[in-house]
């Protein structure tokens, strides 16, 4: 075996980060910001080559619990790696602190979006840059994880499909799935790479030819594909290209969001595309809940008498569907026609509505957060299934042996898992109501950052926070739920179990 295949999986993430500093490095000296371009060169060199050394001391050390080893480094680059990763950002804007650098890394690495810049266009554009690389590499990090390592676990969702095949779910032998050293990560990376990356360059091209300019492109693709909903101005992330631009960014989130996408084993089958339960049930509630809410604002208008005609009924329209859309996938960002729905009907924004989808998420394997549709799939397969069960107590449901064990295992680990998620809620509400927070907003920050969907507080909130002016203990806070909400807490409980430390 070659010696750099042996490197821990840490060593590689310090690597890829230190050769990603040389983007914003050629990119600063292009337009001319040299003082941005020679701290990214020198720190990416540093990063770079401390990598190396630290790869090669750690070569012939042999790690036996790999499945304890791959799940404590996915901790750790989550932990450890935003204190490298924001020393450029520090370091050139003297103004931050290393507090508030480090949670924008955690925020960007974690595809939260959360920003502590209260005017991003103050901020050069290579910093911009380095925040929208971040959140993209996040991302792919998480769709490579999930792939690699929680799934031969069983967690991250994959219990909810274990328990579907009639697998026990976070079985004691499901470690010894992971192949030897980095095998299975490497081959996964291998899969991986060419479909995130595609589908980014793709995005990225189609918003050039639909009137994006170049830089505005490329953060918004991968601002789009991460679900990270990074850009370099505030407001809609489409800014003012208009509703061609929002309709590409939609076609290739609900790509980002399903996670039959990136999984080639479920991708091969095409009838297995058909059938998947999280696109239907996201395509269900991107036709269910925009249509309430337009039957919602169609009634205010009435009230205010201003429809405005059909013209401005199909903005309307296509303003709620965007938006509901980018909240379920837990991007964040509003349409550039909210504004209209708003204005036609004169009503306020159902932040709780917002809430309760950006806390549902995408799907399983994909780079969106929230409990996630299999899971909300199977509470609901469950729910129904009890109310038949109460009209009907004799009653023997069919739908074949998957709809049986989705209802019965899959719900079961579901619930446990929306205990945990709920309980996570009220333990990051109530440190932060320690810090002076009310518990409103405390409530708010804690959904937005549980879910990572940090953008989303412009429209959960009706004043909204500003990260920066939260105190140093608030902040930390966020910073431990974004990567509890990452992570997912089951993950973290599995670090716990005697059998998974067990040599």
């Amino acid at each position: 075996m070659l010696p750099w295949r042996r490197f821990p999986f840490f060593v590689y993430v310090i690597a890829v980060s230190g050769a990603a500093m040389f983007v914003p490095t050629f990119y600063g000296a292009s337009v001319g910001d040299f003082a941005s371009a020679r701290l990214f060169l020198y720190c990416g060199v540093l990063i770079l080559f401390s990598a190396v050394l630290i790869g090669l001391s750690l070569a012939n050390r042999h790690v036996r619990g790999h499945a304890r080893s791959h799940l404590l480094a996915i901790v750790a680059t989550f932990v450890v790696l935003p204190a490298i990763l924001c020393i450029p950002i520090v370091v050139r804007l003297p103004a931050l602190s290393f507090l508030g650098g480090y949670f924008e890394m955690v925020s960007s690495l974690t595809t939260t979006g959360a920003t502590v810049f209260s005017n991003p266009n103050v901020i050069p554009e290579t910093i911009h840059l380095w925040r929208g690389m971040i959140g993209w590499m996040g991302g792919y990090l998480i769709v490579l994880a999930a792939l690699a390592i929680m799934a031969p676990l069983d967690i991250g969702g994959f219990e909810i499909r274990s328990a579907i095949h009639g697998a026990q779910a976070g079985g004691a032998n499901s470690g010894q799935r992971l192949l030897q050293g980095g095998d299975r990560l490497l081959r996964t990376a291998r899969q991986l790479t060419p479909i995130y990356g595609g589908l980014t360059a793709l995005l990225f091209l189609m918003l050039l030819f639909a009137g994006q300019d170049g830089f505005s492109a490329a953060l918004t693709a991968m601002a789009v594909i991460s679900t990270s909903g990074i850009t370099h101005m505030s407001g809609p992330i489409s800014g003012d290209s208009g509703m061609l631009v929002e309709m590409v960014i939609a076609v290739f989130l609900i790509c980002a969001a399903s996670g039959f996408v990136f999984d080639a084993s479920r991708r091969r089958n095409p009838r297995e595309v058909r059938r998947d339960v999280e696109l239907r049930m996201l395509l269900s509630i991107l036709m269910i809940v925009p249509g309430f809410l337009f039957i919602r604002h169609f009634i205010g208008a009435i009230e205010v008498e201003a429809l405005g005609g059909f013209s401005q009924a199909f903005e309307a329209a296509w303003g709620l569907m965007f938006t509901v859309l980018s909240f379920l996938t837990t991007m964040g960002g509003q349409s550039a026609f909210w504004d209209t729905a708003q204005a036609w009907s004169g009503l306020e924004t159902p932040g709780l509505l917002f809430m309760a989808l950006a806390a549902m998420g995408g799907g399983v394997a994909s780079t969106a957060g929230g409990i996630k549709l299999l899971r909300v799939y199977a509470l609901y397969k469950h729910g129904i299934r009890e109310m038949e069960r109460l009209t009907l107590p004799n009653s023997v449901a069919g739908a074949g042996q998957a709809q049986r064990r989705i209802r019965r295992e899959g719900a079961f680990i579901a619930w446990v898992f929306l205990m945990l998620f709920l309980l996570s809620i009220a333990v990051s509400m109530l440190a932060l109501a320690l810090t002076g927070i009310d518990m409103v907003t405390a409530m708010q920050l804690a959904v937005v950052s549980l879910s990572n969907t940090g953008p989303g507080v412009t429209l959960i909130m009706e004043t909204p926070v500003l990260f920066g002016s939260l105190s140093s203990e608030a902040q930390l806070i966020l910073c431990a739920t974004m990567i509890l909400g990452r992570l997912e807490a089951l993950a973290l409980i599995a670090l716990f179990d005697p059998t998974f430390w067990r040599r």
